[in-house]
């Protein structure tokens, strides 16, 4: 068995998410991925668990060191990459927990990216007083909150919760109280929380504490990233169907890169970038 280690979201090893990828995983149950997850280190680890179907679909399951994650978007890039590089056609579907998620692959830049299409993304707004435990876990008060975004839970495959910075300043500023947000994360199925602050209406800076797979903070989410772009529909953001650059990791040192594009007439989400390989 092979593991490949990818990064994706970059167009450099070393920035983006790394993501492990075993493309045979065919026999391994549950605990062999997870201590195989654990043993990769990073924040998630990809399966594909059935061979490829006819119609180039694959069974896909995902891993963080801790537990199985229903969808994971810079995972579901790497993987999609990983097949290509090894002949795949450029339109896939990976069968995940979550649901179908369609994947398109093409050269990019001189290497290759990926665009994946989430499952129907949904956002709610957030009970007030798990906004104010989210709050009293991040260490910020109502006024570093951006008014012009209200606080929701978003789905595109997995639950998240969305938080507008006021500032940029308030972004780059995180230390929070690990227990308590990994304790409320999991009482209420967030996989993330994703932090964001709007520069221009086209462009944002996301940070996503990961406490509940044991990462302190992911330096790409393309999973929140799709729940994102599914909350911007929701609230009626004057930009939806314009595609939106996220950039998140550069207060880590690990620079991504994630393009959002939403349909207002799909309730789905694409995701689009680059991975590539870790040596």
């Amino acid at each position: 068995m092979e593991i490949l280690r990818y990064s994706a979201f970059t167009d450099r090893p070393d920035g983006g998410n790394p993501a492990g990828v075993v493309l045979d995983a065919q026999g391994l149950d549950e605990t062999d991925m997870l201590r195989i997850a654990e043993e990769v280190g990073f924040s998630e680890t990809a399966f594909v668990t059935a061979a490829e179907t006819p119609d180039h679909t694959h069974r896909v399951r995902y891993f963080s060191p801790r537990a199985e994650v229903d969808f994971c978007g810079h995972a579901t890039v790497a993987t999609a990459v990983a097949l290509a590089e090894r002949g795949a056609p450029g339109a896939l579907a990976f069968e995940t927990n979550a649901g179908r998620v369609d994947v398109i692959t093409e050269a990019d830049g001189g290497g290759l990216g990926a665009t994946l299409t989430s499952v129907p993304a949904s956002s709610e707004p957030v009970a007030p007083q798990h906004l104010v435990s989210a709050l009293e876990a991040l260490g910020w008060s109502k006024d570093d909150l951006d008014p012009a975004f209200p606080a929701h839970v978003a789905f595109a495959g997995n639950y998240h919760l969305m938080l507008a910075a006021a500032s940029r300043e308030r972004l780059a500023d995180l230390a929070y109280d690990f227990e308590a947000l990994e304790a409320l994360s999991r009482d209420q199925n967030w996989t993330t929380v994703h932090l964001f602050h709007r520069q221009s209406d086209t462009l944002f800076h996301a940070r996503d504490p990961f406490p509940l797979g044991g990462v302190v903070e992911d330096p790409a989410t393309g999973a929140a990233a799709a729940a994102f772009g599914g909350y911007l529909r929701t609230i009626g953001w004057e930009a939806v169907g314009t595609p939106i650059t996220v950039l998140q990791g550069y207060d880590m040192g690990r620079p991504s890169v994630l393009t959002v594009t939403t349909d207002p007439s799909d309730p789905r989400v694409s995701v689009r970038g680059q991975a590539v390989v870790l040596t």
